[in-house]
């Protein structure tokens, strides 16, 4: 059980968990402090005691995250340094219980040869969709209603027009949406920001793994049904389940508490796949779910070759960007007096700041730091998914085919039911950033996927020509507009919400 403050009762068998202090208990706050703290040393010593220095971490997490960004950018080196460090610290601080029994996570994953689950696989009944359909406000987008739509994202610095390229290259290659040669093992099968149903629609065969929760795998399976691909289900080892609803009542598996069975039963199936990690949790548990996909895929591609990687980044969090968001935001900056915002208090305009009051000097030129993250979100989530970018940088230098793509800024159930964010994107078009659904969010993401899967300009190959890590995924961002916006986002957070209140009624 985790509690707001990152701290972790002690329970003998709670699988995946951080190192425990001498009264048992793991506090994700102090390690997430120790953690950037060798991460940032790597590289900057004196960013790593500007760290060490912080001692409210909850209040004051966001420079030093900022600081992994700024020194890892500098080069190519420095970013792999800060990665490679990063990980091995985590890891570090990482065990798996059972049993009263505590083991290194990366030992343990592989710890359990012996089957304990099997696999019950259902066919879809419906025909392949053969082209791309978008979602999008009450409508369903095709052909050039999807180009008109994308074109005008980037036009109004919505999304990089790397992220347009590669959707119009997808759209001129309708044959690389036939799936049914692929595989992908889809960790938080029943997230909203998972591709699982696109990819059964377009014909894929699906390994699906989440909670043991039969509301869960109900709709999951129902997905299933009505698409073209395969679905692959895990089921306790021996269990026989004669139709859907017995199906869901037992299927899953808890990526925490049974990691080394899964490790088990996820290394048997037939290759290649890829395997894209999509699950969420709040506080602690988020950074403990993320730990235990991140020592499944350490294992996996350690163990076979024929396995890559996919990921979702979050539009909240520091980015390095390219020297034409910068100059974006920049025009807008020096033409915000003709917006509506002018209208605004004085009192709360003043407090705006713009979003790029200087650049970083990089190997590769200057570049701007889009410093997007939100105190509401808390330490945990951005230790999570920092986490997650480690290892795409890590896995991609090392030869490992490593899809990682910023995903919009989106109305999932976990960021509605914080009232404060919930108000804030209600609030957001009025700087700039547009706040996607949930459908249009996960097709268009999985239609990225599928172009870094098909393309053979993709940026996902280990073998493409870029100059930093960092470009992989800054090349076809979809930011949701926080990179070209005038406004630093923390600046405008209040006078958002407020807004959004207002527009919420």
């Amino acid at each position: 059980m985790s509690s707001p403050d990152g701290v972790v009762a002690l329970d003998p068998d709670r699988g995946v968990d951080l190192v425990a202090a001498p009264d048992g208990r793991a506090s994700s706050t102090a390690v997430a402090k120790a953690v950037v703290g060798s991460a940032l040393l790597a590289v900057d010593p004196d960013a790593a005691v500007r760290s060490s220095a912080v001692r409210d971490w909850r209040g004051g997490y966001l420079a030093p995250y900022r600081d992994l960004v700024v020194v890892g950018t500098r080069t190519a080196t420095a970013a792999d340094a800060v990665a490679r460090a990063g990980l091995v610290a985590l890891h570090e601080r990482t065990v798996f219980h059972r049993g009263g029994r505590a083991t290194p996570l990366l030992e343990a994953v592989t710890s359990n040869p012996t089957p304990a689950f099997d696999s019950v696989t259902i066919i879809g009944e419906a025909s392949r969709d053969t082209g791309l359909s978008v979602p999008y406000r009450g409508k369903r987008l095709f052909g050039a209603e999807n180009r008109r739509r994308l074109d005008a994202w980037v036009a109004e610095g919505i999304v990089e027009r790397g992220f347009a390229t590669s959707i119009h290259t997808l759209i001129d290659h309708p044959e690389w949406l036939d799936l049914s040669g692929v595989t992908v093992v889809v960790l938080g099968a029943g997230s909203e920001m998972g591709p699982l149903r696109s990819l059964l629609r377009w014909g894929a065969h699906v390994v699906a793994v989440d909670l043991p929760r039969p509301e869960i795998w109900a709709r999951v399976i129902a997905t299933a049904r009505s698409s073209s691909g395969r679905l692959t289900v895990p089921v306790p080892h021996g269990a026989k389940p004669d139709d859907d609803t017995a199906l869901a009542a037992v299927a899953g598996i808890d990526l925490i508490r049974q990691l080394p069975e899964l490790h088990t039963w996820v290394a048997q199936i037939e290759g290649p796949f890829i395997l894209g990690t999509y699950t969420y949790a709040d506080g602690a548990t988020h950074v403990r779910v993320a730990l235990a996909a991140d020592a499944l895929a350490h294992a996996l591609i350690a163990e076979r070759p024929d396995v890559g990687l996919a990921f979702l980044a979050t539009p909240t969090d520091v980015y390095a960007v390219p020297a034409s968001a910068v100059e974006e935001s920049r025009r807008r900056w020096g033409a915000r007096g003709a917006s509506g915002l002018a209208q605004l208090p004085l009192r709360a305009v003043g407090r705006f700041a713009p979003n790029y009051p200087e650049t970083v000097t990089t190997d590769r030129g200057e570049v701007g730091i889009a410093d997007c993250l939100v105190p509401q979100q808390g330490p945990n989530y951005a230790l999570a998914k920092r986490l997650q970018r480690w290892r795409a940088t890590q896995s991609r230098v090392d030869g490992t085919w490593t899809s990682l793509n910023i995903a919009p800024a989106t109305r999932t159930r976990s960021v509605v039911k914080n009232r404060a964010l919930a108000a804030a994107y209600a609030g957001a078009h009025r700087f700039g950033v547009e706040v996607f659904e949930p459908s249009t969010s996960n097709t268009l993401m999985a239609a990225l996927l599928v172009h870094d899967l098909r393309s053979p300009a993709s940026l996902a190959r280990p073998d493409a020509p870029i100059a930093h890590p960092d470009d992989a995924w800054s090349h076809q961002a979809a930011h949701g507009g926080l990179w070209r916006s005038a406004y630093a986002p923390r600046s405008v957070l209040g006078i958002a919400a407020a807004l959004g209140l207002v527009t919420r009624g």
